[in-house]
């Protein structure tokens, strides 16, 4: 496997913005404002809330410092990841759209924490303020989204040449046409939803937060179901994979083709999960299922993974296609 080719020179702006100065501004801002309210506060605040009230405390500078300082570590951690792996613009997405949503949802929990305590004179009497903290969810995960779908594509990177000799292929004739389709994920998508409602119901039964519960469940669960339902699709354009609501979505052109063959994939070991993911030798994958998956290489060295049932035939016509572009055909509309 070459290496996962890197962040192009001509995105590094864009990701430093994204990925470091928007979610320090975020966090700042929030500091900066809690700071301000430091008259009208007790002294310490409560941080922290079990089930019977508040049960942890902290100065206000200390819980605001350590809040700024978990957000820039997240920040530098999505930037240095983007600038190694980044040579994709799905990877770049969702490494744009966890630094955004990190900064985002922790100045949101530090706003709501400390304003609940204002005009308080002792913070063990202090309300965790969950639906402020719900607030604060469907507010870091909008604009993560907004973030993923604002974030450049990629530019055309063409195959270097054309598709090796003993790629497989299907037996098509010259004026022959065909389409592979496959949907995915339909047999996890629902365990994983009605886990992820579970968790919110231990998370409400332990902290007693249960409108912030309430909407981490109904989150989780329609992300999950979002990106654990796939469809993926082989054409004379390409090879295209759309999730649920077709966002997000995973596109390789045919003229990007290099060469297409099929794989044994582990989710866990290989990717570090399933759903859409980056891989620890930098591929990226739409991993939904352990077993037989479409290995594409793109041209610049970017390599794509679907795992999908009857993989060799759409590797295999993915090839074909690729090789009449090499031969000068015009792919079908």
């Amino acid at each position: 496997m070459t290496a996962p080719p890197r962040l192009p020179a001509g995105r590094r702006r864009t990701t430093a913005l994204l990925t470091i100065a928007v979610p320090t501004l975020l966090v700042a801002g929030a500091a900066g404002l809690t700071l301000t309210w430091r008259a009208q506060l007790p002294d310490p605040v409560a941080i922290h809330w079990g089930p019977g009230g508040a049960d942890g405390f902290a100065s206000l500078e200390v819980f605001a410092g350590l809040t700024v300082v978990g957000v820039v570590a997240m920040s530098g951690l999505m930037y240095a990841l983007t600038v190694l792996l980044g040579g994709q613009a799905v990877t770049r997405r969702v490494l744009h759209a966890a630094a955004v949503w990190s900064g985002a949802f922790l100045a949101g929990v530090l706003i709501t924490t400390v304003s609940a305590q204002r005009g308080l004179a002792d913070a063990s009497a202090a309300e965790p303020g969950d639906a402020a903290m719900a607030w604060a969810l469907v507010t870091a995960t909008v604009l993560a989204g907004l973030v993923a779908a604002l974030t450049p594509g990629d530019e055309s990177r063409p195959a270097a040449g054309p598709v090796p000799g003993d790629a497989p292929r299907v037996a098509l004739g010259a004026g022959e046409h065909a389409v592979w389709v496959r949907e995915v994920g339909r047999r996890t998508a629902v365990p994983a939803a009605a886990a992820a409602l579970v968790f919110a119901v231990v998370i409400g039964a332990i902290s007693g937060l249960w409108w912030f519960a309430g909407v981490l469940g109904v989150v989780l669960a329609a992300l999950l179901v979002t990106v654990l339902r796939w469809t993926v699709t082989v054409d004379a354009t390409g090879l295209t994979a759309r999730s649920l609501l077709r966002r997000p979505s995973l596109r390789v052109p045919i003229d990007e083709v290099e060469h297409a063959a099929v794989v044994e994939v582990d989710p866990l070991r290989e990717f570090g999960g399933w759903g859409l993911r980056i891989g620890r030798d930098g591929r990226t994958g739409v991993v939904l299922r352990r077993g037989t998956a479409i290995e594409v290489h793109r041209g610049g060295g970017a390599v794509v993974v679907v795992t999908a049932p009857d993989a060799a035939t759409g590797a295999a016509l993915l090839n074909t296609f690729a090789a009449r572009r090499g031969a000068g055909a015009t792919p079908a509309p």
